[in-house]
């Protein structure tokens, strides 16, 4: 029996290494449909499986990557099998193992955890951490030879699988890929250079990059991480990029494109090549012919000596994340607009929050900001779909306020309707048209609405939306990159004192505070104690508050609120008052609900830096009332 091969061998720098070609694709062709969890196969179809590796190491492959992309805790959740990590992570391994005999390598495959990592997410690196290393012990126990990390777009998050993956077994050769889009560009923005540099300081052995592209946006890539790297460099293209061909998604480069492709690969530095989706055994194939001429003779020769990288004095390889210069300190707080000053002077602040109307025709609203602008309020809330309602956009109901009123507006954005590059876009426009105050939220679910059926995106919640906020105030854009002139928002937050579980809204409200929120604005406020309890708990990370006040126009106002708005609480002693007015008549019930306004405003006035007063069914006469009785 001949001994195994060392996979160590495969970091001898001239070395050129063949890895097999696409899993997904090959098993989609078979007949698996993409609502299946590919992962479980390695248990209920293993057959299956085994073939497609087989059938890569008859067309050449020298290393095999395991079956386990998506094998981690929280993709396996949706399908209910978020029990079987270690079961689903060892039987890839073994499945691999089996195929590969003893001259094919096994490289445990990992791929992203499918959701953001702090600072864009509530997941916190150790979190993310710990779920990679219960995936990479499970591969290795399984009997992979390697690890492989593959299709991060995120650095943060490749930081943490390249943490886990030394933690896990640091003898272990660790190959760390990055995916790229045709603008040569991470998802978040980063340049192949910054791939290159902060994975080769994090000490991954072998560097790259796969999926989502074809060869030639890859090549371009790998040329630009050569110039600033002497790691070794992968390259795993997809077939071209996907089209849509008689309603089948259809990848339309041939075998010979991509090993002629291969040649040109390791011309430009790369000697780690293999396929990503839509390759098969027969791109192998003709890659592994076509680099036959430049593979130097007699490749495996003794094993090199394997080099730990240098770590820190926890054995912890974790350098300074490598990003492009060209952070700026962010604008003063004061100077960013007028409500941001009041709000640093220590004056009290007023506003007055107003719906967006559910058409094109804004008269009405208008007409109701003006009154405010009248009478000294300063500036005007706007929500973005509160309880996934479709109204006019929140940005441009604010565009429309100031420019055609004249009053500042403090612009609520949820995270709800859109991906982190729409927000992106979103924002960097907001800014260039002028809005200065935003108030960042996660948003309502669409099934409170009446689209329930609509897709909810939350590629972030409003954690991650303020890390986004506070870069780009300092002029970096997610990946950290110089974008020019910084924007300049005064960065709000939402936050409930009446909380149903008052820890969790505190240590959300501590990393929102973490994150660079300036100021916050709470939930309408029923109950002044629960108020001062609250701000007694956030003492330690204080920002200006602004209470949220709603005067009840009836009692069944009043128990609408209580009973079908997610985070507002009405105590019972309010619904009581309510329901006396609502019995005596309509104007009862209007006057008793401006009464409890006016009264919760004078209580919280000296514990707070200014209010919040909603104007019910878009009527302006009644907040302002509230103003009024308060300050008569």
């Amino acid at each position: 029996m001949s001994p195994r091969r060392d996979p160590r061998e495969l970091l001898e720098p001239e070395r050129i290494v063949v890895f097999d070609g696409a899993m997904g694709t090959m098993l989609y062709s078979r007949g698996v449909f993409i609502n299946q969890c590919y992962d479980e196969l390695n248990a209920r179809a293993p057959d299956l499986v085994r073939d497609v590796h087989r059938a890569y190491v008859k067309a050449g492959a020298e290393v095999l990557e395991t079956n386990s992309f998506g094998a981690n805790r929280v993709k396996l959740a949706p399908h209910g099998l978020e029990g079987l990590v270690r079961d689903l992570n060892c039987r890839a391994a073994r499945l691999a193992r089996e195929a590969a005999g003893d001259h094919v390598l096994v490289a445990g495959a990992v791929g992203p955890l499918g959701i953001r990592i702090e600072p864009f997410g509530p997941t916190s690196r150790d979190e993310a951490r710990a779920m990679f290393r219960e995936q990479l012990e499970a591969l290795r126990e399984g009997g992979a030879d390697l690890f492989i990390l593959e299709t991060f777009a995120d650095l943060d998050e490749i930081e943490q699988a390249i943490r886990a993956a030394r933690e896990v077994d640091a003898s272990v050769p660790l190959i760390a890929q990055m995916t790229i889009g045709q603008d040569g560009l991470t998802p978040f923005g980063a340049t192949p250079e910054d791939v290159a540099r902060a994975l080769d300081a994090w000490g991954a052995d072998v560097i790259g990059l796969n999926c989502s592209v074809g060869p030639q946006a890859i090549l371009e890539a790998i040329e630009r991480m050569a110039a600033v790297s002497t790691r070794k460099l992968s390259a795993q293209p997809n077939a071209g990029m996907p089209r849509d061909v008689g309603g089948r998604t259809m990848y339309m480069a041939s075998p010979e494109y991509v090993a002629n492709y291969g040649r040109h690969l390791i011309q430009a530095g790369a000697k780690v090549l293999g396929g990503c989706c839509g390759t098969t055994p027969d791109h192998i194939k003709a890659l592994v012919e076509g680099i036959r001429p430049l593979v130097p003779r007699q490749q495996w020769r003794a094993s090199v000596r394997y080099q730990l990288p240098h770590t820190d004095d926890a054995g912890a390889a974790r350098p300074e994340h490598p990003r492009a210069d060209g952070a700026e300190p962010a604008l003063p707080f004061a100077q960013r607009s007028r409500w941001a000053a009041k709000i640093a002077a220590g004056e009290f602040v007023s506003s007055v929050e107003i719906v967006p109307p559910r058409g094109v025709d804004a008269t009405r609203m208008l007409e109701g900001v003006r009154a405010l602008r009248e009478r000294g309020v300063d500036a005007v809330n706007v929500p973005d779909g509160p309880r996934a309602q479709s109204r006019m956009g929140a940005l441009m109901t604010s565009l429309l306020i100031e420019q055609q009123v004249g009053i500042e507006t403090v612009t609520h954005y949820c995270c709800r309707d859109r991906n982190l590059l729409g927000m992106l876009s979103d924002l960097l426009g907001a800014s260039a048209m002028g809005l200065r105050n935003l108030l960042i939220i996660t948003g309502d679910p669409p099934k409170m609405g009446p689209y329930p059926d609509a897709t909810a995106v939350f590629d972030i919640d409003s954690i991650g939306l303020t890390n986004l906020v506070s870069r780009l105030n300092r002029g970096l854009d997610p990946g950290g990159h110089a974008i020019g002139a910084p924007t300049q928002f005064a960065i709000g937050v939402g936050v409930n004192p009446a909380a149903i579980d008052p820890a969790y809204e505190l240590r959300r409200f501590e990393w929102k505070v973490d994150a660079g929120a300036e100021f916050a604005i709470t939930q309408p406020v029923f109950d002044v104690d629960q108020l001062h309890r609250f701000l007694a708990s956030i003492a330690h990370v204080r920002i200006p508050v602004v209470a949220g006040i709603w005067p009840l126009v009836s009692a069944r106002n009043a128990e609408f609120l209580a009973n079908e708005v997610p985070g507002v609480v009405v105590p019972d002693a309010v619904i009581q008052r309510m329901r006396r007015a609502s019995e005596r008549s309509k104007e009862h019930a209007l006057a008793e609900g401006i009464a409890l306004a006016r009264e919760m405003l004078a209580q919280v006035r000296d514990a707070v830096q200014g209010v919040q007063v909603s104007a019910p069914f878009g009527k302006v006469e009644l907040a302002l009332e509230v103003f009024d009785r308060a300050t008569r």
